[in-house]
């Protein structure tokens, strides 16, 4: 049968446990939204490179249209000056530089259709990817809301049980408390019991000098504790 003290100090303990938990509990909440804000970066992040990724092919698209402007302009002023010229050597020498540029132009024509094909093709997966990564998005964002809303609630029942445990600690006298405070600092649970003579917090045997006093057949011990490690130990009928 377990002593009134024990009585108060597993009431304790419970209220301690409880907001312990609530403490963890809120901590996570800036480490939980961190994580979340790193996923939403992450998508806008792969928004943005598909975005540049299209961009540069339609700046590609625009140089190379500048490019076969120069050509055909310079296509235009090599068949002028071969209509005027007189002598055969100048003739062919422009037909050459004719043909180079002709072939040039279809070059740059032939990638122009290519980049047009890229470009509507990453469109494309631009207004696929785009839509995903927006719900995506959307989702982490209401996620953080909702840990938002959790914080607050934690905030308040962390409040209530902290009043919850200083109730608890009032009727425990003070070298007690003493004792249970430098116990709780170190480890967890503070109060254990004797279960098949061994401690239920390391698990080792415990003395028969602890176990009597677990049992309360040792007045002179107040507050049994383990050998080992030094938890509150009580007798578990």
């Amino acid at each position: 049968m377990l002593t009134p003290l024990l009585e108060k100090l597993l009431i304790l303990q419970d209220r301690d446990t409880r907001r312990l938990s609530l403490e963890a509990q809120l901590k996570a909440v800036p480490r939980d939204m961190a994580a979340i804000e790193q996923k939403i970066a992450a998508e806008k992040g792969a928004i943005e490179t598909a975005r540049l990724e299209r961009r540069e092919l339609e700046s590609k698209k625009k140089l190379l249209e500048t490019e076969i402007g120069l050509a055909q302009e310079k296509l235009a002023k090599y068949k002028n000056q071969q209509m005027q010229v007189r002598k055969n050597d100048e003739f062919q020498a422009l037909g050459h530089e004719i043909a180079t540029t002709q072939a040039a132009i279809d070059a740059f024509e032939g990638q122009e259709l290519e980049l047009m094909y890229a470009i509507d093709e990453a469109k494309k997966k631009f207004t696929a990817a785009e839509a995903v990564l927006n719900q995506n998005i959307a989702g982490h964002e209401g996620r953080i809301v909702t840990l938002k809303e959790r914080a607050i609630n934690l905030t308040a029942e962390l409040k209530a049980a902290q009043g919850e445990v200083a109730t608890a600690r009032a009727p425990v006298e003070e070298p007690v408390l003493r004792l249970y405070d430098r116990i709780a600092a170190q480890k967890q649970p503070v109060c254990v019991p004797i279960r098949g003579a061994k401690c239920g917090g390391c698990h080792l045997k415990v003395s028969s000098e602890a176990e009597s006093a677990s049992r309360g057949k040792n007045p002179d011990i107040k507050v049994p504790t383990c050998d080992q490690c030094g938890r509150i130990v009580y007798w578990e009928s």
